[in-house]
């Protein structure tokens, strides 16, 4: 790896520190210590911390108690996900309309506590599918989700990733089931979560921090880098999980990381030692 980072001082003055999870902190059962060490650092300075994931199959309870309990000490108010995004984007843009939901039971509870309406699936009509990472996917999800898009119901999705890391290779994740779904009904849907610029809005609005105080720590060129490059965010690769860096460097120049590190455990040492 030969890529020149900038002066680690244009990382060191951030005020916010954003962490993609998988891939990034941990890999599936694999919890990274040097990550809680560095996160543990970036508190200890006065630095707030924000743990943002893509993967909407989970609720913000079950990663507040999984990151407590691989030990990164986390508040309620430093976790998001890109549930909380689209919960957001449906009620400022379909707010009382009926949502038909690709899901997991998880993620069901969230949009019923975020005031959305959702269907059965069983309906005639409704005005909107939403399509995520479903870990308890069936066949009649699929067929009801087609069915209702092409009845014209507007088609959003809450994340592009395809393939989920883990501690034993990939998972087909949100944008794979979404690909299916187009396939079948010639409808691509309007993605939101990483990299879209309502995940860098969201973050802006709830933590009060500019964009250009913050920074984004992935493993993903095509979500969390890409987030960074897209919306003004400083973004940091870390090759742990899925991004490599030989893909990093065939990037347009603009749509490269700002910094790239073999992982967190190198970003803490340069930042604190």
């Amino acid at each position: 790896m030969n890529h020149q980072n900038p002066p680690i001082g244009q990382l060191a003055d951030k005020k916010l520190y954003v962490f993609d999870m998988d891939g990034t902190i941990y890999l599936g059962k694999i919890v990274f210590d040097f990550a809680i060490r560095f996160i543990k650092h970036l508190r200890e300075s006065g630095r707030r911390v924000l743990f943002f994931t893509n993967n909407a199959s989970h609720s913000t309870d079950f990663y507040l108690e999984k990151l407590t309990r691989l030990g990164f000490e986390p508040t309620r108010e430093e976790i998001m996900s890109s549930a909380d995004v689209t919960v957001a984007y449906l009620n400022a843009y379909h707010k009382d309309e009926t949502v038909y939901l690709v899901g997991t039971k998880q993620l069901e509870s969230q949009f019923i506590s975020g005031g959305i309406h959702l269907a059965t699936g069983k309906e005639d009509a409704v005005d909107v599918v939403v399509s995520s990472f479903d870990t308890e996917l069936t066949y009649e999800k699929l067929d009801d989700a087609c069915r209702l898009i092409r009845g014209g119901a507007t088609y959003l999705c809450t994340h592009p990733d395809f393939n989920c890391p883990t501690d034993t290779g990939f998972m087909p994740d949100s944008g794979a089931i979404a690909a299916l779904i187009t396939a079948s009904t010639e409808v691509t849907p309007r993605y939101l979560g990483k990299p879209y610029a309502e995940v860098v809005d969201m973050i802006e609005r709830v933590t009060g921090i500019d964009r250009a105080d913050t920074c984004i720590f992935g493993d993903r060129l095509y979500t969390d880098i890409a987030l960074g490059a897209r919306n003004g965010v400083t973004s940091v690769l870390v090759l742990t999980g899925e991004g490599t860096y030989e893909e990093a460097m065939e990037l347009p120049e603009g749509d490269r990381p700002a910094f790239v590190f073999p992982s967190l455990k190198e970003v803490d040492e340069s930042i604190f030692n």
